[in-house]
């Protein structure tokens, strides 16, 4: 070896070797091996070229930019959620939404088709008026104008639209559009399903099912449950329900409709909601970083759901025990009709209204890895 040459230098065995450092810092990647990594990669490894281009941020805001598609491909071979609900909550949706529609179309069957049933709207009709608690009449009076009805209905539903608007929830927003053509089309049935003549009945057979009035108000409320943010949605949900049961007690209160045609008119608005938010995807969803259970919503929702299905089993009792004396028109019936028709609007609203929120919660903000986490911080500012 020639004198002007070196040996390179080899640490010993044990002797004369440092210690790697193990300091972690959060910008640098994890590999697949890393302790608790259990997904692909969602970022590149080893240093090169691409490590200079500028990075995309993880979805938030920007993830409402149709500049970002790419990003949003990437992150559904990342986790899928980020971009779509849970298959279990479309499914959860489509058969909830098809069974409001079953049944929208069984209780026009007996309302419509049946004598008794055209009996008991009947009594209902001409009586709810005056069988009402003073309190409970005083506040379904306020909305036996049309217009009362059509101004607060727009103004919610108007609401609803800016809001999504300024979250810039693009595919929510169409979502909306196609809903309220849904609700529409579903207002002019009543020029096509008929009305047979099967009792001599002093209503009017003109304005029949479903309540036109019944499905604005009740869908102008649904715009707004799903296009507020998330601490808005049970507050929203509760309001909404109330008044599309005070909506559908003054229609009959007032002599506009029957009780079959307001309670079609919730089922059919509820049967379209879930229907729409089976659709729910990309910028319809809360943004990544913000999603998080919610106390509030679980809890009116729990009692919406659960207090709808109790309220309505109880107006379906009442009706039961009646069920004989209406082919009779006997007087005994007509307070079990009028408390029925009430606890049958009450039950449906609260649960079409508990159905909504629960299930916008589950399609808008499913609980991702991303999600728990949120976006990474920012580096420091050069």
């Amino acid at each position: 070896m020639d004198e002007n040459e070196q040996e390179p230098l080899t640490p010993q065995d044990g002797q004369g070797q440092s210690r790697p450092s193990l300091t972690f810092t959060p910008f640098e990647p994890q590999t697949a091996d890393a302790p608790g990594f259990d997904g692909p990669l969602a970022f590149p490894t080893q240093p090169g070229p691409a490590a200079d281009a500028p990075q995309t941020e993880l979805p938030g805001p920007a993830a409402d930019d149709p500049a970002v598609d790419d990003m949003d491909r990437g992150l559904a071979q990342v986790d899928p959620l980020a971009v779509r609900p849970r298959l279990s909550s479309t499914v959860l949706c489509i058969v909830l939404g098809l069974l409001l529609l079953a049944a929208s179309a069984g209780v026009w069957w007996l309302g419509v088709r049946t004598a008794n049933g055209q009996n008991f709207d009947d009594e209902v009709w001409a009586l709810l008026d005056g069988s009402l608690p003073s309190w409970l009449r005083a506040m379904v009076h306020i909305l036996t104008a049309s217009s009362t009805i059509i101004i607060i209905s727009v103004a919610l539903a108007v609401i609803g639209v800016v809001v999504a608007a300024v979250r810039r929830r693009w595919w929510l927003l169409g979502q909306l559009a196609v809903f309220a053509a849904l609700c529409y089309g579903s207002e002019l049935l009543k020029g096509v399903l008929p009305r047979p003549y099967l009792q001599n009945i002093g209503s009017s057979a003109s304005n029949t099912a479903p309540s036109g009035h019944t499905i604005l108000a009740a869908a102008s409320a649904v715009v707004l449950v799903c296009a507020v943010p998330r601490a808005w949605r049970a507050v929203c949900a509760a309001a909404g329900s109330v008044y599309a049961l005070l909506t559908a007690l003054s229609l009959v209160a007032a002599k506009w409709h029957r009780p079959t045609d307001v309670v079609m008119g919730l089922l059919i608005v509820g049967g379209w909601a879930l229907l729409m938010l089976a659709c729910t995807r990309s910028s319809g969803m809360d943004g990544i970083g913000t999603r998080t259970a919610s106390a509030s919503i679980q809890i009116v929702g729990s009692v919406m759901i659960t207090g709808g299905i109790m309220i309505t089993l109880y107006g379906g009792y009442l009706l039961w025990q009646i069920e004989p004396g209406l082919s009779l028109r006997a007087q005994w019936t007509q307070a079990g009709a009028c408390a029925a028709t009430v606890m049958l609007v009450c039950g449906i609203s609260l649960l079409v209204f508990g159905l909504v929120l629960a299930l916008r919660q589950l399609t808008a903000s499913p609980l991702t890895k991303l999600g728990l986490v949120g976006a990474p911080p920012a580096p420091p500012a050069k």
